[in-house]
């Protein structure tokens, strides 16, 4: 059986794999967008904080992804809470480095013009500092993103969603007719959801970045 004849015959679950792939990583980068902003809200001031919150989300990406899931499944059990969990802790360290940097960015001046008219520091943050940072943070969220949807492929391995399953089925059964097929049908698909994914950020980029910001 050729490739073409393959995804004829798989089309409805290869379609079931992806959306759930799809859903995975969407919820799982709202997750890592909230802490991850919050985290960069609550350290940016201080060079220490900003600098150990930096830290410990780089040093999440350094344990293998298949390890980690690993050592979730203990806990958490097999899975979406072990997929789930990973997905958020690897997605963090591009949103918290890019929020701390972004709102370090913001011009000192209209901070204090904000607080000249009055705003609190909430509303400063809120009304001034946080748009003025949401190119940056936007870009962090498109990293993680992208890195999201190849490692929650390896979310098969504790019977997570998605396309992963696919590639590990070809590869458990190396050397039958549809191994390949298999292998490459879940690999394309990551791609083009990532594809489709970074189009959906550039669009929203284009409806929420003012134009002089973007320039």
């Amino acid at each position: 059986m050729n490739f073409w004849e393959y995804l004829g015959n798989r089309h409805q679950q290869l379609l079931i794999d992806a959306y759930q792939h799809a859903s995975a990583v969407f919820q799982c980068m709202v997750i890592a967008t909230v802490v991850g902003v919050v985290l960069g809200v609550l350290t940016y001031r201080s060079d220490w904080a900003g600098n150990m919150a930096i830290t410990s989300t780089a040093t999440i990406l350094t344990i293998p992804s298949l390890a980690l899931i690993g050592l979730l499944v203990p806990p958490l059990g097999l899975g979406v809470p072990p997929t789930v969990t990973a997905l958020v802790l690897y997605g963090l360290l591009p949103i918290v480095r890019n929020a701390i940097v972004g709102l370090r960015g913001v011009d000192p001046t209209l901070v204090d013009a904000a607080r000249g008219i009055g705003m609190s520091r909430l509303a400063r943050l809120l009304r001034v500092e946080l748009p003025l940072a949401w190119p940056p943070i936007l870009t962090g969220i498109r990293v993680s993103t992208q890195m999201l949807m190849g490692i929650a492929a390896i979310a098969a391995y504790a019977s997570g969603p998605g396309l992963g399953n696919e590639i590990f089925r070809g590869i458990a059964s190396l050397g039958s007719a549809n191994a390949l097929n298999q292998v490459l049908a879940g690999t394309l698909g990551i791609v083009i959801l990532a594809l489709l994914f970074d189009a959906a950020y550039v669009l929203v980029g284009r409806l929420t970045i003012p134009g002089g910001i973007r320039a």
